[in-house]
């Protein structure tokens, strides 16, 4: 039986501001991981992941690894995320989708020898303009719920099962007419 997780806000409810959740859910609507896009679904869970490995949010890790499942994306990806310039398992397109988003996500890397002109050359290098957009609205949303997951303290914990009741120490020796068991 696969590990059930729950999750419990630590710090903060971000229900109680309406216009926050209004924005994140318009977000999730349109370019999270029940959204139809015109880009690979498999390529929007990579780049969903990979933001949510570089923010640290346990929550959208938790969401996005089953959604990466649910999409079929191959498990050696997922698992190779974390370091995938270092691995032969993603295409040139993937590749520069990935520092696309890495890039998007901590713009603090953009420097003059590295100027995000650059990195945005690439990816529509290998997209089309209406999919580039599509990607940096897909990576925008997700740093805007793993922002918003922290500060929520989207805590995850394993799901505790129902306790089995105690067995009664009386076993039935004979079923009634009425169908009871009598000890």
């Amino acid at each position: 039986m696969e590990d059930e997780v729950e999750f419990r806000s630590t710090r903060l409810d971000s229900t109680r501001n309406t216009p926050l959740t209004a924005l994140a859910r318009a977000g999730a609507e349109a370019f999270g991981y029940t959204a139809r896009l015109r880009i690979p679904r498999e390529l929007a869970q990579l780049l969903r992941l990979r933001v949510a490995q570089l923010n640290g949010c346990p929550y959208c890790l938790t969401v996005h690894h089953a959604a990466a499942r649910a999409a079929r994306v191959p498990r050696a990806k997922v698992e190779c995320l974390v370091s995938w310039w270092e691995t032969e398992l993603f295409t040139a397109p993937e590749r520069a989708a990935l520092t696309y988003a890495e890039r998007l996500t901590s713009s603090h890397g953009s420097t003059a020898e590295q100027p995000f002109q650059a990195v945005h050359e690439a990816v529509a290098a290998h997209y089309a303009p209406e999919e580039v957009l599509e990607i940096a609205a897909v990576v925008i949303n997700m740093n805007i719920w793993t922002r918003l997951k922290l500060a929520e303290g989207a805590m995850p914990t394993m799901a505790v099962e129902p306790a089995v009741p105690p067995l009664d120490d009386r076993v039935p020796t004979e079923v009634s007419e009425g169908g009871r068991a009598d000890t």
